[in-house]
């Protein structure tokens, strides 16, 4: 089936929803309105054209008990024979015929298909109704070039009734013959039809404007919603999400892609936050080693003693510019390098650079694993197991064991860390006494390098103390 045209579909691309649906009501209504005219109008010339039937079947039926008299000639023809036609076509118009009662239950009721006649001769009067010549006669050219309708106003055929008449007017001999039948009516039937069409379309009519008002108001307290919604969070609040379902459904799409919006400006906010924290802090103890060895530099004169000072704090800032490069890298993750990275690699890695620190705590670091690559950014995937090795170390009690376990799962890679020490709730407060400096960036971070990585970060409560696991995607 084919759409609307170019045309059609331009105007209604110009309008509002409102606008088209009470455009389209108002065309349904004329095109249903337009059916009843079309169809009426079909009906009356299928009316017509059964008088003209008729009619012509009361033609033949006149000539043929007309017998000879239907071919006398104006030489033959005389005022005896005028005389005994007009008596003849009376008897025959009024006399007791079904016609006869149909003429008058046509004038009665309004109903069709009472015959009526007229002839004329060269001599005498006339005989039947005179009116059928001297009215006003339109040619019905589709039915015969000597068929045509007259219109009889009241009095003229009926007293208080004007009829329609169709009738066959042609010449027979010396005669000209007209012979008729009263269209009938539409009927009460019809004009029940038509009633109940112009209600309907009324209704069709009355329903879309209505409908089209309700889709407006509708439409407007959605996008009222929706526009609070934003409101709300342009001033940093994204508590407020927008309706998805019950308002508008035509909106509903829109407000999901709103809402999901919302949730990931929400979340990088909180990322944002989170990781400035986290940078102030793991800022603080560099920075601060950084001057008191400069200081230390400015009052040493030792040769040997300066060398180290100066590695030093060329080795803290170093550490700072590289948190930074890779927190830059991680906000412009479009330039990011993806390759295939041993995850068993950096966890042995992660194992080999944090045994000291954990051997002089006391803590023991096993890991076991087999060969699990995933698809990514090297250096933030090392520093997000970094991160959670320096948290799992720190945040162990002496004498604690932390496990780092690297395998596959459903075909992604997956790489676990767990320790026995106070657990996230305890651990959110604040590190041992004697835990070592942390350079991660946050849980937070770690959260995020994952997500940009299309995988997640999950944590569980172990048997004594907390359980970390990364999921990479496939």
């Amino acid at each position: 089936m084919a759409g609307p045209g170019p045309a059609l579909r331009g105007w209604l691309s110009r309008r509002t929803t409102t606008q088209a649906s009470a455009a389209i009501a108002v065309l349904a209504a004329a095109l249903l309105t337009g059916s009843v005219v079309v169809t009426g109008q079909a009906v009356r010339e299928d009316q017509q054209e059964e008088a003209a039937l008729a009619a012509l079947g009361d033609y033949a039926a006149m000539v043929s008990k007309l017998g000879d008299e239907a071919g006398l000639t104006a030489e033959t023809l005389t005022e005896a024979d005028a005389a005994y036609l007009s008596a003849w076509l009376s008897v025959f118009q009024t006399g007791p015929t079904r016609e006869a009662r149909t003429l008058e239950e046509t004038c009665r009721t309004g109903r069709g298909g009472a015959g009526v006649r007229y002839i004329r001769a060269p001599v005498g009067k006339p005989a039947g109704l005179a009116a059928l010549e001297t009215a006003r006669a339109t040619r019905l050219s589709r039915l015969g070039d000597d068929v045509y309708r007259v219109h009889l106003a009241p009095g003229q055929l009926c007293a208080a009734r004007a009829v329609e008449v169709v009738m066959v007017h042609r010449r027979q001999g010396a005669l000209d013959i007209i012979v008729g039948r009263v269209v009938d009516r539409s009927g009460q039937a019809w004009g029940r039809a038509v009633l109940l069409i112009g209600l309907t379309a009324a209704l069709v009519l009355i329903t879309g404007l209505a409908a089209a008002l309700f889709a407006r108001r509708r439409m407007a307290t959605a996008l009222l919603e929706v526009s609070r919604t934003l409101d709300r969070a342009a001033v940093g609040d994204f508590s407020r999400r927008a309706p998805e379902v019950g308002v508008a459904p035509e909106l509903t799409e829109l407000a999901i892609q709103v809402n999901r919006t919302l949730d990931r400006l929400e979340e990088l906010l909180s990322w944002l936050r989170d990781t400035s924290d986290q940078l102030a802090h793991d800022f603080r103890t560099p920075l601060a080693r950084a001057t008191a060895r400069l200081a230390a530099l400015a009052e040493t004169s030792a040769g040997e003693e300066r060398v180290a000072l100066v590695a030093a704090a060329e080795a803290d800032l170093k550490q700072i510019s590289r948190a930074m490069t890779e927190a830059v890298a991680l906000r412009d993750g479009e330039a990011w390098a993806f390759e295939p990275v041993r995850l068993d690699d950096l966890a042995r890695a992660a194992v080999e650079l944090y045994e000291p620190l954990a051997e002089a705590r006391g803590i023991r670091i096993e890991w076991e694993g087999e060969a699990a690559s995933a698809l990514g950014v090297r250096s933030l995937i090392q520093r997000a197991v970094a991160n959670l090795v320096d948290n799992a170390v720190k945040f162990s009690p002496p004498g604690g064991v932390v496990r780092i376990m690297v395998r596959r799962q459903d075909g992604a890679a997956v790489l676990s860390i767990s320790d026995q020490g106070p657990g996230f709730s305890a651990t959110a407060a604040s590190p041992p006494p004697d835990a070592p400096e942390s350079h991660g960036m946050g849980l937070s971070f770690v959260r995020a390098i994952m997500r940009r990585h299309g995988g997640g970060m999950t944590i569980d409560d172990a048997v004594s103390g907390s359980l970390v696991t990364l999921h990479f995607s496939r």
